[in-house]
């Protein structure tokens, strides 16, 4: 049984177990009209350091955007430099480093126009596998981290009237399936939170869209597999992990003839934030587009379709 040992603290937790928000830096800013015409609309972008993170800067770039491109570590970011965007090391589990990053756009940028939270990675696994500590870091990125950087660019966007949040979701945050529970539960809390959150500020000018990419050729399901449990797999979830691994073959970012390219996502990332009235989500790729009408199957029905694959692996 999981204990309160098991779940290590994120950087907003104080020593009693509260939350330590980190609001020293909120400053508001406004602009004038003549200065909303005359320089370049911003960007921030988290996860930059590949795939789709690197190709919406590149995309935001050619539309002529100045790009703040963030990633951990600098250097991985080194060819976007390069390329013309701003560079800027950024955790999304530090929240100093956040409204940091905030505050330095705003500094440079004289306003901050969008936000692209695209930083993630997918924790798999059975949910008996996942340790509640690894669940517990997959929701520090993939939700606590995107809610930190939200928190800190509001107040800009509501100063300045205007603004655009792009959340970067995934199909698997609005179908669940086997062996994705926590990284389908940390999806499922960002669209959520995505609906609340544009009800919240429309009246303020601002806008906030979900982007939800099917399999993506991408390092993405590299980084998945080296999540998956190692050392500590339940034997009776072999067929689980075995079906895992067929679904990489045939759909996902190691080739799989359904994966997009990630210029397809961040197109549909550059359109989310130019268009004057975007729809609350774009699916993209084929499986997003048709996965996303199996919502509208009966649980039992979509539970049928998972133990044939199961008996078929």
């Amino acid at each position: 049984m999981a204990t309160a040992e098991d779940v290590d603290r994120t950087a907003d937790d104080g020593p009693d177990g509260t939350v330590v928000e980190d609001d020293s830096d909120r400053k508001a800013t406004s602009r004038s009209d003549s200065d909303r015409y005359t320089r370049k609309k911003s960007v921030l972008i988290t996860g930059c350091s590949s795939g789709i993170g690197r190709a919406t800067a590149r995309a935001f770039l050619d539309d002529e955007w100045q790009v703040f491109a963030t990633a951990r570590n600098v250097d991985d970011i080194e060819s976007l430099a390069e390329a013309g965007c701003e560079t800027l090391a950024l955790d999304v589990t530090e929240p100093e480093g956040v409204a940091r990053a905030v505050e330095e756009t705003v500094d440079i940028a004289g306003a901050l126009d969008c936000v692209v939270n695209n930083a993630g990675y997918a924790q798999m696994g059975p949910l008996e596998d996942v340790a509640t500590v690894d669940l517990h870091r997959q929701f520090d990125v993939n939700v606590y981290g995107p809610h930190r950087l939200t928190r800190a660019a509001v107040p800009h966007m509501r100063a300045q009237g205007e603004g655009r949040i792009v959340n970067v979701s995934s199909v698997i945050g609005r179908i669940s399936i086997p062996g994705a529970g926590a990284y389908a539960g940390s999806k499922h809390a960002l669209e959520a939170m995505s609906d609340s959150l544009r009800g919240e500020v429309e009246e303020f000018g601002i806008d906030v869209v979900v982007v939800e990419p099917g399999p993506v050729e991408t390092n993405f399901s590299d980084r998945a597999d080296d999540e998956l449990p190692d050392e500590d797999r339940t034997p009776a979830y072999e067929s689980l992990y075995e079906l895992y691994d067929d679904a990489e073959l045939i759909g996902s970012g190691a080739g799989g003839p359904f994966a997009s390219d990630p210029e397809d996502v961040a197109d549909a990332i550059l359109e989310a934030a130019t268009s004057p009235d975007p729809p609350a989500r774009y699916p993209v790729g084929p499986l997003a587009q048709y996965g996303l009408y199996a919502r509208y199957l009966p649980d039992r029905l979509r539970d049928a379709v998972y133990g044939i694959l199961k008996k078929l692996a």
